[in-house]
Parts: structure tokens; C-alpha cells; sequence
């Protein structure tokens, strides 16, 4: 028996961080707002968890840092949320050496002295220069990111620095970073954030890499990339708090199963089926999961929107130490080059080794990859015995690790290769064996987790692992542009009359930032 048909003002797919900054605005602006997750737990990729059993570290399982969060946002909802600043931008082992460049943000003459010692000091000099770019093009764009969207020609004008848009959004980023700096790791390092969760070459021409070093150097109006204290579950968690407080319904074990173009929702709760009408959908999930809810709701194909081909480029691990690891550098404290990125095997020469042998579907060696010690810059994850022992996180992302390895065989054992690759990866670089000093867990297995691009497709429904959703685009509309709509206008249209993007899938969308979700609730508001 079909179920009588609820009703609601807006329904929220998914109960990731945008979905919930999405319920708070809209509740506070007094609509009736359900948000409907599949699973037991709200944030979606923004959740700490007890990865390992028995031990008590709460580890943020997908995403780990925060750059983009507007304080507008924070500011708007009331939100509890401290970012801690890292002092160490970064450490990276020169790979065969016992040398590495330490970039210390609050030691100018140290960092050039590390610049000197690996005989790059010119590059220490374009360095600067070449950050203040970055400055310039986020002290003009971040701004705006809350705002309805600014055309290409109102975005550049922004920025009021020609050479710096010609240099970062006209041509391949790549082709700037070989142009600016000579030294092959100081190459790598700048280039890297043109690939987190983006699979390309160090000369892209399709500027998707350009697009993902855009939004690694603006958030904040600085770029600075800051460790959110408490994990990362602490910011979903006051999203939550702000959505209930407002008077979110937020639901969860939910399973949207389908949604028609009427904006009909259908959703399974354990064996009962519920039938949700709204005057608005906001679709957290992917352009590829929006797609087949509209299939399974709809016996129109006209009524399907379209879904472009996603591919995750990524495999992140999670560990537990008992103390950190000894360098090959025994001039650097592991506390300071675990303080910030530590880069490994990301020199530009290896990047571009690395994407040519995946690109052949051949797992690189070594595997390039960054690792982040949030246990250094927020103890509070860890329980205060843990903290007393000294033990610390370690949470390994690795970059070319593309979906396409994952056809080569089941994802175990593709996993165990994977993981494999990344250990020996970082072993290149420590003068000591990372798996001597993995804890045990409560079961008495190594405190090791690993996550492949399919796991984070089977968890979190993200397609093919991305967890942009798909290519990145740019925080701007194009000059003549339609933009006669709200959805149009705040970068949120998926095609169809009040069904809206809110997650990863908008054009603002990605990494932690609620950007998506401000925005969507914005375009409600103003349609409205």
C-alpha cells in the first residue's frame, strides 16, 4: 500500500556538513526542514570515529583539515568551532638524502637557510613572491564565496593583478610553478596542491589542477589550512546543534530510495517506507546519485539530469603511534616536521613518474603522498593516557592513486597493495620502519586503517571515490552566463525547478566549507 504523502517545506538529501548548514539557515528563517541520512551518523565526510577498537583516539576518518569555512558562517550560526593553527607549513625530505626543506612560518631565516642548504636559495625568494600571488587572489575571491556568483571579467577585476590571473587561471598552474621555481622538490611541494583528490599532469591542460590549487590557496583569504579542534566531528556537531536548535528535523538510518521532478521524495526508515513532498529539495549527494534517484522516481527518462564521469585520485591512511618516527634528518625534530605537511616523494619529477605509471594502470613507486600529525597541533582527540604515553596520529594521504587501479583486482587485495606502497613510501624517508611503532589495538591488531577510493564509494556513496563529486569548477560564472534564477545565481541549479544542489556537487562546492549548503539555502530564501 502506497503510504500517505508527508509534507515539509524542504527535504535534504544526505546529512553531510552542508546538508546541516543548509537546515540551520533555513530553519532559523522558520521553514520546516527534514534532513534524511542514510546513515546512523550525521556529517557525512566530516566524522571523527574510534577507528580502532578498544583504543580511545577519535581520529577524523575522511576529511582532516579546514580552510574554507567562512567565518561568516561560523559568525551566522553561532557555531562553537576553533581552527588551530600549525607553525610548520611544511616538511619534505629530499628523496635518497638526509636533507629536506623545512618551511617554518614564523622563522623567515630558517626557512631560507633550508632553502640554502638544499641549494635552492633563489627559490627561497620566488617562494615569497609567488605566495603573495596566491594572497592577492585570495583577498579577492574568498570573499565572495557567500556572495551570488561574480562573473569571470568581475572576478579578475577582483583580483586587480593581471599577471597573477594570467599566471594561476589562464594557462596550466604547472607551467607557472616550472616558470617561477628551479629546484625539482620545491617544484613538487608547490605543485601538490593542484592534486589533492584530483588525478592529473604537471602540465594539465584542462586546467582541472588549476581549479583544485584555486581552492587549496584562497580559503580564509590567507590559505592557511588550520586542524579543527576536537576532530573533525566537532564541526559537524555543532552543525547539528545549530540545525536542532533552530528546529531541524534531522533524521537518520533514512535511505532515500527515490525522487521524482514533482520533488517527491521516497525514503526507507528499517521496513517502512515514507513519501515526503517539498516545495524544495536540496541534494547533498552526488550529480551521479541525484541521477539515479530521479531515474527510480520518475518513469520519464526526459526527467533525468545529466551526470558527468567522477574518478577519486586518492587512498588515505589512518595510524596510531606510539611515538613519532626518527628521520633520516637528524637535524629536524619529528615534532616539527610532522607539525605541518610532511610531503614524501612529491618532487615534481616523481609527481609526474607517479601520474604517467598510473595513468598506465600501474601503482606508482614510490607512491607521492602528504601526511598530517593532528595529535601535534590537537591532543585533545586523544585520551589523556594516550597523550601521557606519548603517542600521536598519523594520517597518510597519498596522491595518483586513481580509481582505475581498482580494476585491476578485488578491493582487498588492492587495498593491501595500496597500503603496502604507502608504508614503503614512507619508510624511504625515516630512519626507522613506521610499522616497529604502530599501536595494537583492543583486538590486538595493528592500529593501521586504510580507506581506497571504493571504500569511500561503498560508505559514503561518493562516486568513484571522489570527494569532489566530480571535477572541481570555478568559483565564478562565465561572462553571459544565464543567472535569471536563484539556483543559477548562487551555483546550486541542478536543472530542475527546486531541486538543488547543497554538497560537493555545487559550484562552490568541496572540501569542509558550507559553502554549499549556505548557498542553496540562500537561493530558497530568495526564491521564496
Amino acid at each position: 500500500m502506497t503510504p500517505a504523502t508527508e509534507r515539509r517545506d524542504v527535504v535534504i538529501i544526505g546529512g553531510g556538513h552542508n546538508a546541516l548548514a543548509a537546515a540551520a539557515y533555513l530553519s532559523r528563517a522558520g521553514l520546516e526542514v527534514e534532513v534524511l541520512e542514510r546513515l546512523e551518523v550525521l556529517g557525512g565526510a566530516a566524522i571523527s570515529a574510534q577507528a580502532f577498537p578498544g583504543v580511545d583516539a577519535r581520529l577524523s576518518r575522511y576529511s582532516y583539515l579546514v580552510s574554507l569555512l567562512p567565518q561568516r558562517i561560523i559568525d551566522d550560526l553561532g557555531l562553537s568551532i576553533r581552527l588551530a593553527p600549525r607553525r610548520y607549513s611544511s616538511y619534505t625530505p629530499l628523496p635518497g638524502t638526509d636533507r629536506g626543506l623545512l618551511v617554518d612560518n614564523h622563522d623567515a631565516a630558517a626557512t631560507a637557510a633550508s632553502f640554502a642548504a638544499l641549494g635552492a636559495s633563489a627559490d627561497a625568494d620566488a617562494w615569497g613572491r609567488f605566495y603573495e600571488g596566491t594572497q592577492r587572489l585570495a583577498r579577492g575571491l574568498f570573499p565572495s564565496v557567500t556572495d551570488p556568483l561574480l562573473t569571470r571579467s568581475e572576478a579578475r577585476a577582483a583580483v586587480a593583478d593581471d599577471a597573477v590571473w594570467d599566471a594561476l587561471i589562464e594557462q596550466p598552474v604547472g607551467s607557472a610553478i616550472a616558470q617561477t621555481f628551479a629546484d625539482d622538490l620545491v617544484r613538487g611541494v608547490v605543485y601538490t596542491d593542484a592534486l589533492i583528490g584530483t588525478f592529473a599532469p604537471n602540465v594539465d591542460s584542462t586546467l582541472n589542477a588549476n581549479r583544485c590549487f584555486l581552492y587549496h590557496v584562497i580559503g580564509g583569504g590567507t590559505g592557511d589550512w588550520n586542524v579543527p579542534v576536537g576532530g573533525m566531528g566537532a564541526v559537524s556537531g555543532e552543525l547539528a546543534r545549530a540545525a536542532r536548535l533552530a528546529g531541524s528535523i534531522l533524521t537518520t538510518n533514512a535511505d532515500v530510495t527515490a525522487l521524482s521532478p514533482d520533488r517527491v521524495v521516497t525514503v526507507r526508515q528499517g521496513e517502512t517506507d515514507r513519501r515526503i513532498a517539498a516545495d524544495h529539495v536540496l541534494v547533498g549527494c552526488s550529480p551521479q546519485e541525484l541521477a539515479r534517484l530521479l531515474a527510480a522516481g520518475s518513469a520519464d527518462d526526459e526527467h533525468g539530469t545529466s551526470a558527468l564521469d567522477a574518478e577519486g585520485a586518492q587512498v588515505k591512511v589512518n595510524m596510531l603511534l606510539t611515538r613519532l618516527p626518527r628521520l633520516r634528518d637528524a637535524s629536524i625534530d619529528p615534532a616539527a616536521a610532522f607539525g605541518g605537511t610532511f610531503h614524501i616523494n612529491e618532487t615534481w619529477s616523481q609527481l609526474q613518474s607517479a601520474y604517467d605509471a598510473a595513468a598506465e594502470h600501474r601503482i606508482p613507486d614510490p607512491i607521492p603522498a602528504e601526511i598530517y600529525c593532528h595529535s601535534l597541533t590537537d591532543p585533545s582527540i586523544l585520551s589523556p593516557e594516550l597523550q601521557a604515553a606519548g603517542a600521536h596520529t598519523l594520517t597518510v594521504f597519498a596522491l595518483h592513486t586513481p580509481d582505475r587501479l581498482l580494476t585491476e583486482g578485488t578491493n582487498d587485495a588492492m587495498r593491501a597493495r595500496l597500503e603496502r606502497g604507502v608504508l614503503d613510501s614512507l619508510n624511504s624517508v625515516l630512519a626507522e620502519p613506521v610499522e616497529d611503532l604502530l599501536m595494537t589495538d583492543g583486538d590486538g591488531a595493528p592500529c593501521l586503517e586504510t580507506k581506497t577510493t571504493r571504500d569511500l564509494e561503498h560508505a559514503l556513496r561518493l562516486p568513484a571515490g571522489s570527494i569532489f563529486h566530480g571535477d572541481l569548477s570555478w568559483p565564478w560564472a562565465e561572462d553571459g552566463a544565464d543567472l535569471s534564477t536563484p539556483a543559477a545565481r548562487w551555483g546550486v541549479d541542478t536543472g530542475l525547478p527546486g531541486i538543488l544542489f547543497c554538497g560537493a556537487g555545487a559550484q562552490r562546492g568541496g572540501a569542509v566549507s558550507a559553502i554549499g549548503g549556505h548557498n542553496a539555502a540562500m537561493a530558497v530564501l530568495e526564491s521564496r
